[in-house]
């Protein structure tokens, strides 16, 4: 109804001088904001820029043993200082690294040539101390 009240007023004159191409182009031109008007609309209100959402989450180190050898993985988001030790049943430090500045710290322990004991391996980062015991026969 309302389209066919726009083309009268609008168009009819325009027919009448018999300029044909230019009624054309104001049917196209008034199809297009009609038609692109709802397009626009559906997506909600225009913003400019980009949003940013930051994703806060913490990660623990996974831990994998295949025989005597334990594989660690840990995602540092903060890359910030992480430390590694390993320590024996009588809490001597056997091993010990600082990592700093690394998204992903890898490290694998191998244990095949160790002592029979009971070692932790202990991983450390701003989150938190995370704990993992192996037990060497």
């Amino acid at each position: 109804m309302v389209f066919s009240a726009l083309y009268a007023i609008y168009f009819c004159p325009v027919i009448q001088k018999k300029n044909v191409m230019r009624a054309i182009a104001k049917i196209l031109v008034l199809a297009a904001v009609l038609m692109g008007g709802p397009v626009a609309l559906a997506n909600g209100p225009f913003k400019s820029g980009v949003e940013k959402k930051i994703i806060h989450f913490e990660m623990e180190p996974v831990f994998l043993k295949r025989g005597q050898t334990v594989m660690m993985n840990l995602l540092n988001t903060s890359q910030g200082k992480v430390s590694l030790r390993v320590y024996d049943s009588q809490k001597r430090l056997v091993y010990n690294e600082t990592v700093e500045g690394k998204l992903v710290v890898e490290k694998a322990f191998n244990f095949e040539r160790a002592y029979e004991d009971q070692y932790t391996i202990v991983v450390s980062d701003i989150h938190g101390t995370y704990r993992e015991t192996v037990e060497v026969k």
